[in-house]
């Protein structure tokens, strides 16, 4: 690891910056979801609910949170987890969130990063890949997994540099009728 960046586990008062990282990793996805809690009453903002879903305990939550931290400031995070048989008994609360739990159903027992996220500012100095080694780590000798989109070339090139290959993809649920058109893509390294 670079001598400029250091890995700590996240707290619960790093909510905050979780939240705006994972609408980054999303690229917006997070907080179109989060909108929904809003118009329902939840809370304020869509950043808002963000934050109190991060501040929670389940799984996505700052309990497997990783902050990656560089020139004294929060530079990105990964959140990772096992996918275990619980996730058959999930179910979509929009039609945009189904793809991505189907695939997520197919890799049962392994480890699974929902979200890997650097600031713009901070991209291009091992960061990324610093924490994605980290979660590799983290995975014990288990397959590791994770869903990104087609059209995110970076992510699909930082991590097929790292082993993972495409294990299947997805047409997505437009969010809207002017929505580009992609897919996700679950990849996937093999397990040590």
């Amino acid at each position: 690891m670079a001598a400029f960046l250091t890995l700590r586990e996240a707290s619960r008062r790093d909510a905050s910056e979780l939240a705006i990282l994972a609408d980054i990793g999303s690229h917006g996805f997070a907080s179109w979801l989060w909108f929904s809690d809003v118009a329902s009453g939840m809370s304020d903002t869509p950043l808002e609910r963000g934050r109190l879903k991060m501040r929670d305990e389940a799984l996505g939550g700052w309990k497997n949170a990783v902050i990656g931290e560089a020139y004294d400031e929060i530079a990105g995070m990964a959140i990772g987890y096992e996918v275990d048989e619980g996730i058959r008994d999930l179910e979509a609360r929009h039609a945009a969130i189904e793809p991505m739990l189907a695939m997520q159903r197919s890799v049962i027992g392994h480890w699974f990063i929902g979200s890997l996220a650097v600031y713009r500012h901070m991209r291009g100095i091992g960061i990324g890949k610093t924490l994605l080694a980290d979660q590799i780590s983290r995975a014990g000798g288990r397959p590791v997994s994770l869903i990104t989109a087609d059209n995110n070339e970076a992510a699909l090139s930082l991590y097929g540099r790292n082993g993972f290959s495409e294990a299947t993809r997805i047409n997505a649920v437009p969010l809207f009728d002017n929505s580009k058109k992609h897919a996700w893509v679950l990849m996937t390294r093999a397990g040590a």
